[in-house]
């Protein structure tokens, strides 16, 4: 497979993610990162760093809007829930396994 069509077919499994998890809006972030070790603003992290990488000049808030297909603070307002104690026990003991990701200090 040459460069261009893997690519093309990275970019269209990325845009498959990233609308599937503004249609699961019931899903926390907390929970992916409990998980799975990355979350709707890793994405927005990795798209940016991306960005950046190209020197493009996007925002933070540019990236999540991206991910989350809207504002962030609309996001957060309309979906997200406080998190447990359990959760954050949870995202404390999963730490070490979370996503790195290049210029975010977590």
């Amino acid at each position: 497979m040459d460069d261009k069509t893997r690519t093309e077919l990275e970019a269209a499994a990325f845009r498959g993610l990233v609308e599937h998890l503004q249609q699961r809006t019931d899903v926390q972030n907390i929970d992916l990162m409990n998980l799975a070790g990355f979350c709707r603003n890793c994405l927005s992290k990795w798209y940016l760093a991306a960005a950046q990488e190209r020197g493009l000049d996007i925002s933070d808030g540019d990236a999540r809007e991206a991910v989350y297909g809207m504002p962030y603070s609309e996001w957060k307002e309309r979906f997200q829930h406080k998190a447990t104690d359990e959760q954050l026990q949870k995202y404390e003991e999963t730490k070490p396994l979370h996503a790195k990701i290049s210029g975010h200090n977590s």
